[in-house]
């Protein structure tokens, strides 16, 4: 996967076939848990989010409705975008995933990165953005007249991602620098619990399955893989899944989704194959699967994880699970 061509960007479709894999035992029964969003209604509004090295990176940030007798606590998503994509091609995705309890921070990152070929320069993720948002975020969170003051969790933060925006965040998961995804130096918070990257691998160019393990240190990853993905082929999503070492980890395979189906639309510019499946439930299946592995690993919410590993196939009739 060329994650820097122009004519490579965004995610998906999802529906129709999910192979998941995690290294725990699984339920035989369990209570029916349906998969609504926990918030009816989500908020938005737009910053800027200073960088470390200087400048600052315009963002839009997504958050649920909370009632204000509420206490609730929201963790922190930041959204690593693909490669050329602007923030404004998430903004369906990033509704959704807040509906389930998120606040998620969606930033225009420019640099110039060196690809195999060529230098490139655009809108391209980095590392160093987990800390930056994250010291964000903790201001966001105590300065009065924020939208989002004292609704947050700062020590929760996870990590969403498209494309070479998730192949940033398995390298950030790592903690150490990979000189593609990443600018200077890098050190991973501890604050960083988990990440569901869609369309994405690690290959990094290479053609072989000689790619590093990748040391996730027991942070919680799951990769989900469209079968029509003309531009991350999901034989590259099953060699980085097999090349995770810890668990718990998960890799979703959805037949009659392309590399777009997380964007507001589909790109036939840069995605030679067209998804079966309509653009907003394709949105929507991936936030929901997103959002409730993040919530059933990080959070530790039972009843999303019995989903996600247990019964969702069977209440989504658009999605299969096969386990191993």
């Amino acid at each position: 996967m060329n994650f820097l061509s122009p004519k490579k960007q965004s995610s998906m479709a999802i529906v129709g076939s999910l192979m998941i894999t995690l290294g725990v035992e699984l339920t035989a029964t369990a209570n029916t848990f349906h998969p609504v969003p926990l918030f009816s209604r989500t908020a938005n509004y737009s910053t800027k989010i200073p960088r470390s090295g200087g400048d600052a990176d315009a963002a839009d940030i997504y958050y649920p409705v909370v009632p204000k007798t509420s206490k609730t606590s929201l963790p922190i998503a930041l959204l690593l975008q693909g490669a050329l994509v602007d923030k404004s091609d998430y903004s369906k995705f990033a509704n959704a995933v807040a509906r389930y309890g998120f606040v998620v921070v969606v930033p225009n990152h420019s640099r110039t990165a060196n690809s195999p070929t060529r230098k490139v320069t655009g809108l391209l993720s980095e590392q160093q953005q987990v800390n930056d948002v994250l010291t964000y975020m903790r201001s966001e969170n105590s300065r009065s007249a924020s939208p989002i003051a004292n609704q947050l969790n700062p020590k929760t933060l996870v990590l969403l991602g498209h494309s070479f925006g998730g192949a940033v965040g398995i390298a950030a998961i790592q903690g150490k620098c990979f000189a593609i995804f990443c600018t200077k130096d890098f050190s991973r918070p501890d604050e960083l619990k988990g990440g569901v990257f869609y369309g994405a691998n690690f290959l990094m160019g290479q053609n072989s399955r000689d790619i590093p393990v990748i040391e996730n240190d027991a942070i919680p990853i799951a990769l989900i893989q469209g079968n029509l993905d003309g531009v991350a082929k999901p034989s590259s999503a099953q060699i980085t899944y097999e090349k995770i070492q810890d668990q718990p980890k998960a890799l979703i395979t959805v037949a009659g989704a392309n590399h777009y189906g997380i964007t507001n639309e589909d790109n036939s510019k840069r995605e030679s194959n067209r998804p079966t499946l309509e653009q907003e439930v394709a949105i929507e299946t991936i936030a929901r699967w997103s959002a409730l592995f993040l919530r059933a690993t990080v959070l530790k919410d039972k009843q999303a994880f019995d989903y996600v590993f247990n019964s969702g196939d069977a209440l989504d009739l658009n999605v299969k699970r096969e386990e191993r």
